[in-house]
């Protein structure tokens, strides 16, 4: 059920939280309950332990990171997402601490993580330079940041993703953003993304892991 207070009203523009709010407030889920790919395939690689899933929307990837013995908590824009995470972790059996919160300002620590998960985490570069630069003080040493995104070669392609080019990323922003990690693997690349109705297709997409020094 939608909250009052999380709907724009008609006579105004619909925020970015009242469209999401929107769209994760039906019973199917959006992108599907299974992980993302690159997550999935990525996940030997990635040091156990406690994580953080970012803009985490209905809670497949956050999930998938607790069956495999994560201590895992989310963060979403919206009260439909955190609840459907909240429902589909306990559908699997697994316990996810998923949170509303806007990472515009949303505190993700220091030291605290030893995986920071960012799938399709799309907003305004201000607010993504300053993120970025929080996940590299949120990971403890030799945490890991995984990350992947859709380019600006995906805007127009209708399977998914911001249609504004400056909410898509590149490699080489990327690169700048992270200063301070190394990048293990570091890739644009155009794959087929199915990942539910909101993701169906052939996408561009940058795909990041990035480790912070012990």
């Amino acid at each position: 059920m939608k909250h009052p207070d999380t709907v724009a009203p008609m006579n105004e523009a619909p925020t970015p939280r009242s469209t999401w709010e929107q769209r994760y407030g039906t019973e199917e889920y959006l992108f599907g309950t299974e992980p993302n790919e690159f997550l999935r395939d990525s996940i030997a690689l990635l040091p156990v332990g406690s994580a953080l899933c970012l803009a985490e929307g209905e809670g497949r990837n956050a999930v998938f990171l607790a069956e495999n013995g994560y201590d895992v908590h989310s963060v979403d824009l919206t009260e439909a997402g955190v609840a459907k995470t909240q429902r589909l972790a306990e559908r699997r059996g697994v316990k996810v601490e998923a949170a509303v919160g806007d990472l515009a300002d949303f505190d993700i620590g220091s030291a605290r993580w030893d995986v920071i998960v960012s799938i399709f985490a799309h907003m305004p570069p201000v607010v993504r330079r300053d993120l970025h630069r929080r996940v590299i003080v949120a990971l403890k040493p030799g945490g890991m940041f995984l990350l992947e995104a859709y380019t600006p070669q995906q805007v127009g392609r209708g399977t998914g993703g911001p249609s504004a080019p400056e909410l898509t990323m590149t490699v080489e922003a990327l690169r700048g953003e992270l200063a301070g990690l190394e990048l293990l693997h570091a890739v644009e690349l155009e794959r087929e993304v199915v990942e539910g109705p909101g993701h169906t297709g052939s996408g561009a997409v940058v795909q990041v892991i990035a480790r912070k020094s012990v």
